[in-house]
């Protein structure tokens, strides 16, 4: 079993930075599945108020306990603040999404002694479990 299936096997919450509230976007089909197998997701959008029943947090410091994953669904360009954020908040993964990379926020996360997966699908890598 590689690490990336071990850390979604042993995670009980997931940050989602970037879900949507729109059903036909990846990032709520994936907060969708991860709730119905009952990881504690927590849902990151300041443009959102509400998604999935669930309140929606500005950012991953804003939410009430740390998080075993955050889950990213932004544009590459968009991950460094992102990491940063989530290293501040205690996070102890962050987990790129399909075709999202940025080598600088990766370095930043694992010199903060986070674990990271790059270019991966948090439900793909589930199902597989």
């Amino acid at each position: 079993m590689d690490r990336a299936m071990e850390l979604i096997r042993d995670a009980r919450t997931v940050a989602v930075v970037g879900v949507s509230s729109n059903p036909k976007r990846p990032s709520n089909e994936v907060a969708t599945y991860l709730q119905n197998q009952g990881f504690r997701v927590y849902m990151v959008n300041p443009r959102e108020t509400e998604v999935l029943g669930q309140p929606a947090y500005a950012s991953v410091s804003d939410l009430p306990e740390e998080v075993d994953i955050v889950d990213i669904f932004r544009r590459s360009e968009d991950v460094p603040p992102i990491v940063n954020d989530a290293i501040a908040a205690g996070a102890k993964t962050i987990w790129l999404q399909l075709d999202i990379s940025n080598e600088e926020a990766e370095a930043c996360a694992r010199e903060a002694g986070l674990d990271v997966i790059v270019d991966r699908c948090t439900k793909i890598e589930h199902l597989k479990l």
